[in-house]
């Protein structure tokens, strides 16, 4: 199910698919797993990052060397910098988030685990998490680990998404679904 969507020819997924390979043939799936989530999490919380990473203006070398001094300060093993390193001079830098989604998909997969992508109007407690995790796995009959994101605007109940499938059950499409409903009898 995990692989469902994944597209392994497209650019971002033969990327991850040869660091998979890599990892895999090392022995270091986890490890690469981790530093990759280290380096996303990096990417969400620094717009300086985020800009380095989209602009087609920096230079391979400003790219390189800003990569290398973040790889070394936050531990991030040789075997992910190396890939970090490649995908910069390759100038496909632009797309890293999209690499480490498919990534993780692919260690998920290797595992028997799917993974569902929650959105919620405020961060689950750890009940609520096993609850939806016991929920989804007697669904698809697979562990499911959960990416889940916060995003108020849904004002309540959540937006799962496994695969291609996508259940949303949040308060601000039923609303919108009641008001295109009293449109429609007006």
């Amino acid at each position: 199910m995990a692989t469902d969507d994944l597209n392994l020819s497209s650019m971002p997924g033969r990327y991850a698919g040869a660091l998979f390979e890599l990892a895999a043939g090392q022995k270091h799936v986890a490890e690469v797993e981790g530093d990759l989530a280290t380096f996303q999490s990096l990417l969400e919380e620094s717009e300086e990052l985020r800009r380095l990473v989209a602009s087609p203006v920096f230079s391979y070398e400003e790219k390189g060397g800003a990569l290398k001094v973040i790889c070394e300060k936050t531990g991030i093993s040789q075997l992910t910098a190396n890939f970090l390193q490649v995908v910069a001079r390759n100038r496909r830098l632009f797309a890293i988030s999209q690499m480490i989604k498919d990534f993780k998909a692919l260690a998920a997969h290797s595992r028997g685990e799917v993974t569902a992508e929650v959105t919620a109007a405020q961060a689950l407690s750890d009940e609520q998490a096993a609850q939806l995790k016991k929920s989804l796995k007697a669904s698809v009959g697979k562990d499911v680990m959960l990416d889940v994101k916060v995003d108020p605007s849904i004002l309540g109940g959540l937006i799962v998404k496994i695969g291609s499938r996508m259940v949303d059950s949040s308060l601000r499409t039923k609303l919108m679904a009641i008001r295109a409903g009293l449109k429609g009898a007006a």
